[in-house]
Order: structure tokens, then sequence, then C-alpha cells
């Protein structure tokens, strides 16, 4: 997952073309000879253009760059591209004269030879080096003859990451001279639709930006095109070098109507999860920090900036301490405390306190803060439902206590026993970072390079901000078994908000009809299953929109992420695992044509009659360069028990069955829309139910024609402090002040201590308190444009035999066993509803036979349940009259 932390597309192309050996000139040239706007030293580049184009966060790039030679003689030309570290490279073609050279990915060794023979002959080479924080620069130069023409086409690939909430596309922009034509085309296709779409540059104002830029988003496409003329490219009007000289960024975010989305395209699947609206999980931290004395200076003061804010950002459930580590090690307390705001104070303090001294002991300064955590979670010092991360922070590598890495790791791999993430930042050079990023790896964390620079202190604190949000602990994405193959990692040990997880595979059966994904995780208050069916002909039919979508697009993606999760595990691995891993990576690296660290590309262009050769390789941030267990878990429709049911419907109908009679009894209440009806309170068990009634659209007033309905509902337990609160549009929970929010979109199964929600997406919920008390809510969805008609909601009381005998309500009062009699049956006012006498409760009343529907199974057709119908709202059949029951509001 260390890729993951990398924000996220950084699409990002180009340096420009550049004659050699010739200084640039600043200002427009006086010649003997007229030349065309731009050339600068005999070349003229007179095209540049980066195509993006995005489908389901997969970005396929294009740069190409045309240029001709204007001077007399031959010159040597230089086409340099900065891409994102996380890209690979998978195309380069060469065209001179309208001769095109293309390139081929070989294995590396294979390549290395290729390149070191041409370079032997001294002929030129282009190569891909480290640039900075984000970027690779690739570099290639050729030498193009008095008059001829030159394109190079560079392509590369990569899986936009969920960063902060967005998907970032980050473009390097350095032509190194005015271009007749300049452009950035961006085309975006995301089947959840884009919900938001942002462009900026660093090196031009927001005035000129707005007039050689254009961005719109509509449903699922988006455009983004930054054409600026060569005027707007000027650094000042009379200038002729280029403004062009910096960042462009552009973001985006999808809509998230549900938490997740898979897609299917020709056998291969993606699966994308980013559930919102749930409560954060509290969390215990560790700060591991070197203090040695190579951190005096600027550093030590970043670091203690960047922990002073942080400390702004705790929240007061999390748990923390500090572990100082030089020559030896010292803790700011001994156990973790509460983040109260006198601790923070303290903690403040501390920090502020901080002093540099002495030697590098990693190991020490890890194992305390690591014990310290375990001990805290065996004899409960911590919440029970909250998780725990250490973070260790160091500029150097160990060089008093235990300094041997491999003991190291394999120390600290046994404390840890992986039950919490181990996150290292490595600050500046000076280190052994690739030591730092497989000890984080193996602890299912990851490391990051913190730059020394001016915004240390910012990197720190936007690291702490990643992870200081996890939604979910202990997720897992599970699949029917024997359905698929080839999946990429399924098992996560934190969901932070704002991220993304994605899984991808192969389908064994390609004509399957359906598919289905459940995410199972821990929240900060119950235990969580989000399921997600696909229906495949439905999904043919959604991605027939082919304008945007490079044919195998999934395909790609899976393989773009079993290859970076496979060389991930390929830094910890040893002798014949290793060897596997190299192969497998390799394999699907030539396949896929991918540039990877394993993999270099290879343009051969005849010169001379010989062979001039170029290279292009995938450095790494160093020096040197599971099968997850699959189970069945279905969530099934709910399936009506053949036991006692009570229930209220459409338009409210009140519906009691009467098991002993084989029979039921219904009643209407009438009131205005805005009234709370008490359906259900028992105070035994704590349980109360109660709806609040909607009416017409355009509120019709006339009570014997207007129709009024149920339209929220709010359940409540007061022994367990949970609430919640039920509407059309969406589902809202609460655990004390903790709350979570679903949509009818969603496919979920919430679990807390004595307690179920199962959400079916658009059809139903199922709600049981223990064994014993069984709700199910009905959904009623109407045509949007229907002129009276809205939402509503049906209620109904499937298993009641917990419930104490002092339970009353409208509903409640019937959860206890009471008979009736029918007699004296005779036609009615409506030949068809015959008319009758009952006795119930000691009242004899008048009742009509007639109908109502069960919605349960089918909320559109509805089961027909015959029953006598009591009018006046109830009366007679309920104890008091309808009024005693309105209350003044949902709780």
């Amino acid at each position: 997952m260390a890729s993951a932390w990398w924000p996220c597309l950084i699409l990002a192309l180009l340096s420009g073309l550049a004659a050699s050996g010739f200084p640039r000139s600043p200002s427009r040239p006086l010649g003997k000879r007229s030349l065309p706007e731009g050339v600068v030293n005999g070349i003229e580049v007179y095209s540049t253009k980066i195509s993006c184009k995005v489908t389901s966060r997969f970005a396929h790039n294009v740069v190409t760059t045309r240029a001709v030679n204007r001077a007399d003689t031959a010159k040597e030309v230089s086409f340099d591209v900065e891409l994102p570290k996380t890209a690979f490279i998978t195309n380069f073609t060469l065209t001179i004269d309208g001769v095109t050279y293309p390139g081929n990915v070989k294995e590396k060794e294979v390549a290395k030879k290729q390149y070191e023979k041409a370079v032997s002959q001294g002929k030129t080479a282009g190569l891909v080096k480290a640039s900075g924080r984000k970027l690779e620069k690739f570099t290639v130069s050729v030498n193009v003859a008095a008059g001829s023409k030159v394109t190079f086409e560079l392509t590369y690939e990569e899986l936009l990451k969920r960063h902060k909430g967005k998907y970032e596309m980050y473009l390097k922009v350095q032509p190194k001279q005015l271009v007749k034509h300049f452009e950035i085309e961006a085309d975006i296709f995301e089947p959840q639709g884009i919900s938001t779409l942002d462009a900026e540059a660093s090196f031009i104002t927001n005035d000129l930006l707005g007039s050689a830029l254009t961005k719109s988003f509509s449903g699922r496409k988006g455009r983004v095109s930054f054409k600026p003329s060569m005027d707007q490219q000027r650094s000042c009007p009379t200038c002729t070098d280029s403004l062009l000289n910096g960042d462009f960024i552009i973001t985006y975010d999808v809509n998230r109507e549900s938490p997740a989305n898979v897609q299917i395209v020709n056998g291969y699947f993606v699966h994308f999860f980013a559930p919102q609206g749930l409560p954060v999980v509290p969390k215990n931290v560790v700060f591991v920090i070197d203090v040695s004395g190579s951190m005096h200076g600027r550093k030590m003061e970043q670091t203690k900036d960047a922990l002073l804010k942080i400390l702004e950002d705790v929240k007061e459930d999390d748990y923390l301490n500090f572990i100082l580590f030089s020559g030896d090690v010292t803790t700011w307390k001994d156990t973790l405390v509460q983040a109260t705001p006198e601790n923070i104070e303290e903690a403040r303090t501390f920090v502020k306190n901080i002093d540099d001294q002495g030697m590098t002991n990693i190991n020490d300064g890890l194992l305390r803060g690591i014990s310290m955590l375990n001990k805290a979670r065996e004899e409960h010092g911590v919440p029970e439902r909250s998780t725990s991360i250490v973070i260790m922070l160091t500029d150097g590598d160990p060089n008093v206590g235990e300094s041997r890495p491999e003991k190291i790791q394999e120390n600290v791999r046994n404390a840890i026993g992986g039950k919490f993430p181990l996150y290292n930042l490595g600050f500046g050079n000076n280190l052994n970072y690739n030591f730092l990023e497989s000890m984080a790896l193996e602890n299912h964390g990851l490391a990051r390079r913190i730059y020394e620079d001016s915004d240390a202190n910012l990197q720190l604190q936007g690291f702490y901000e990643e992870v200081a949000n996890p939604l979910l602990t202990g997720v897992e994405v599970e699949y029917p078994e024997n359905a698929i193959q080839d999946l990429t990692q399924s098992a996560y040990q934190h969901f932070y908000d704002g991220s993304e997880i994605v899984v991808a595979g192969r389908l064994l059966d390609e004509d399957m009809n359906n598919f289905k994904a459940d995410v199972k995780g821990h929240g900060a208050i119950n235990d969580l299953t989000f399921t997600e069916e696909v229906d495949m002909k439905e999904m043919e039919k959604a991605l027939k929109e082919q304008d945007y979508i490079f044919g195998n697009y999934i395909e790609r993606l899976w393989a773009y992420l079993t290859i970076e999760q496979l060389l991930e595990k390929r830094k910890n691995a040893h002798g014949e695992e290793k060897e596997n891993l190299t192969a497998q990576a390799l394999d699907l690296s030539l396949k896929y044509h991918f540039v990877t660290p394993l993999t270099s590309m290879v343009v051969t262009k005849p010169e001379d009659n010989e062979d001039q050769t170029a290279i292009a390789d995938k450095p790494g941030e160093g020096p040197a360069d599971t099968e997850v267990a699959r189970s069945m878990a279905y969530l099934t429709s709910y399936q009506p028990p053949q036991t006692p049911y009570y229930y209220v419907d459409g338009d409210p109908h009140f519906i009691i069955q009467v098991p002993q009679r084989d029979d039921a009894i219904c009643f209407n209440v009438d009131e205005d829309p805005g009234t709370v009806l008490r359906l259900i309170q028992d105070p035994i068990t704590g349980l109360t139910v109660n709806g609040q009634i909607i009416g017409e659209k355009g509120g019709n007033s006339d009570s014997k024609t207007r129709k009024t309905y149920f339209g929220k509902l709010g359940i409540a337990s007061a022994h367990m402090d949970f609430r919640m609160e039920v509407t059309p549009e969406k589902i809202t929970l609460w655990s004390g002040a903790a709350q979570s929010t679903f949509s009818w979109l969603d496919t979920v199964t919430v679990t807390q201590d004595g307690l179920s929600v199962t959400i079916n997406r658009k059809k139903n919920m199922v709600v049981s308190f223990g064994d014993g008390v069984t709700f199910v809510v009905v959904l009623h969805q109407v045509w949007k444009k229907h002129p009276v008609h809205q939402d509503f909601l049906g209620f109904y009381v499937v298993d009641s035999h917990r419930m104490s005998a002092q339970t009353h309500g409208l509903l409640g009062q019937f959860f206890h066993p009471f008979d009736f009699k029918v007699s004296d049956i005779h036609p009615g006012s409506d030949p068809t509803k015959p008319d009758a006498t009952m006795v119930v409760k000691n009242h004899r009343l008048t009742v009509t036979r007639g109908s109502q529907k069960d919605y349960r199974k089918d909320a559109s057709v509805g089961t027909k349940v015959a029953c006598w119908f009591v009018h006046n709202n109830g009366q007679g059949l309920i104890d008091g009259v309808h009024s005693d029951y309105i209350v003044p509001n949902l709780f």
C-alpha cells in the first residue's frame, strides 16, 4: 500500500525540448535572417501536447512534442519529461522525417547490455532518473539533420490514488521556449459520476489562467483544457522566454451515493470502496522521535513545529505518548494518556523543551513505544474499540545498541505481531531508506521521505492528517468462493477518511449473471458489512459509452496494481520466495509493456549505418535498488417468519394479526402532516418507536380526500444509548454522540453488542435487538415527478416475543394476547365489503370487511391481507383515543 500515499494522480509532464550547447536569449533577437518566433538555437518546437484519458481512476497519458531543425547544420535535440514516480512508462517512439522507431520493453539485464554497448561506441542514450519529491525525469537526445523534423512521443499509465478526498493530477509544465501550439487536455470518464473538478497553475495569474483554461463536467464526463497562445506564454509583453514553468494541478472526486462501486469489463473486475458518514475510530498514537545530534538546528525546530500543530488536531477520544531516542530512550509519560485539554497543554510544554543530543538507538526507541501500546491494550488502559499506530521519525541510521538493520526488523516484527501498523518517516537523504520502507511494509504501514526543505514541518503535518481519521479497522473484502482468481490485496488494517480501497481480479466464469462483493470492517461503534451486488447485463449496458474508455482498461488496471503489490512484497522476501515474486512481476511487466524496476525500454534508431540506442529505466527510492483466504458471506433478503405480525403502512393503515382467530384487524389514523405518533414504548426493555406523518405535495388540507403517510421513523433504545432516524432519503444512527449515516443505495450490515441493522439497497431495512425483537422498515419510492405523492415508509414488527407485558403504543399495545368476536355479518354500503358487529376489549363496534397490503416481499405490488376495518381512527379498539398517542418529537 506504500504507493497509495503518493498524492494521487501526478499526471505530469513536460520539460520540453532544447538544442544543446547554447544559452537561451531572454528577449527577441535581431538577426539577418527572419526566423519564425519561438526558434531557439535553430530549433523550433512547434507543438507540445499532453493528452490524458482517465477512466475509473486509471490514467493513460501521452506526451507528444514536435520540432524542426531550422539551422543550416545538424543539431542535437533533447526531449525532457518529468513524470510521476508511481507511473509506469508503457511506450516511447521517435519519429524522424516520417520514419518511426518504436520502443521495446525488455528484461533489465538484456536492455543493460544493449545500452552499455551503445554508450561504449560513444552514442547518446536516454535514461530516467529520480527528480524531486514526486517526479522522475525522462531524458533522451537525438541528432537531427538540417531541415529535418522530429516527433517524440512518451506514453505512461498509472492508477490515481485518492488522497484527502480527491484524485490529484499533478503536471510539471516546463517548455524551455515559446511553443506555437501548446495544449494540455484531460478527459475524465467516471461511471459513478463526477462530483467536483478543478484546475490551477502555480506559474500564472488566475486572470490569465481563466482565458486559457476551460473546465467542465456533467454526469460521468469531465474535461479540462489549457491552451495558452504564444502571447499568453511570454514572461513579459516583449519577452521571448516562457513563463510556463511550474505545477499545473487538476483535482476531482466522484459521486459516492453508495460506499462501493464494482466495474467489470472483459472478465476483469475492479472494486472501489470509500464509505462516508462514519464516526472516527479513536486512536492510540505513539510518536517515536529521533533526537540525536544530527537532528540539531532547523530539522529539530521543524519537527517541533509539526508536533505542536499535530497536537492541535488530536481528538479528545485519542490516547498518546512521546518516546525520544538518541543514545538512550526517554518518555514523556510512563503510559499512554488521554488527549484531554490539560494533557495536551502539558504535551505542548514537553515538545517545546525537546533537545537534541548523542547517538541513534532506533531499536530501543521503537521497542519501548510498541511495548507501551501492547501493555495499554492488555491492561484495558485504552478504549476497546480503538486502534493503535506507531509513527517513527529519524534522520539517520542506527549506530548504538542493536544497529544491525535485519535484527532490528526481526525485533520490531516480533513485538508488533501484526496487531497495528508502523509508519516510518525518513528525514533527509543521509539514511537507509530501504531499511525504513522494508520495516514499515512488513508491519502493514508505509515509509515516507521528508525532504529537507522550508516546508518539512508541513510535510510531517500532511502525513499525520492522512492517518488522523481511521473510519474502519480490520477491513476484509470477500467475494464468492471459486468465482475469482488472481486477486490483488483484499485485507487492510485501516480505512482512513479521504482515501479509497481498490481491489481488482479476474472472474473465473465470464458468463455469470451477477456478482457479489462484501466489505467487512470494525467501526467506532459497531461492526459493518457493506454488500455490493452487480447485475452483469446492467453493467454491460452502463459501460457501452466508449467515448473515453480505452478498451481493456480494467485488465491494465489489474496488471498495474498486481505488479505494484508484487514489487512491494519482494522488498521483504528472500531466497525462493523472492525469485518467484520477481518472476511473476517480470512476466506481467513484459506482457503489458510496463517499464518497472525489473524492465527497461530500448529504442534503437539506425544512424550512419549504425544503431543509436536509447533506454528508459525506472529508478528506486533507496541507494540500491498472500494469498488471502476468501469465504462466502452472503446477505440474504428478509423473509417474513410465520409469527404474529403488526404493521403500519400506506395511508397510515395499521394491521394487527390475531393468531388464534387466524384473522386480522385494521384501522387508519387521520392526522395532520408533521404530527408524531407513538407506535411502540416498552419501559422495561427501553425500546421506543415513533413515526412522523407527511402529506401530499402541495399540502391538500381536505381530511376526507387527502393522503398521509409515515415519512420519518425514530427507533431508540434507552438502555443502549442508541437512536436511529429513518427517512426515505437516508438512515442516521447515533451511539451516544457518535453518528453514522447511510443511504438507501447502500447494502450494509451494522452490528454492535445486542444490535444488528441490515440495509437492503432500495428495498428495506431489518433492525434486530438481540434474539426476540425484529422490526422491518420498507422503503416506498414513487415517481419523482408525481404531482401528488412522495416517498414514504412502512413499519413492520415481525418478532416481539421479548418485549415486556408493559409495552404500549398504537402497535405495542397489541403485542399481548387479546381476542375478539364477530357476529351479524350483513351487506354494507359497499356491496363488496360486508359490515359486521365486533366485540373487542368490552366494546361493541360496527366493522367493515376489507383488505390491506403487506409490502415486505415486494414494495411495489404487495400481498393482500384480509382484515376487519375499525372506523373512527380505531376508536374502541385502541386504548383511549388516537390523540393520546401524539408525542412532541421523534425521540
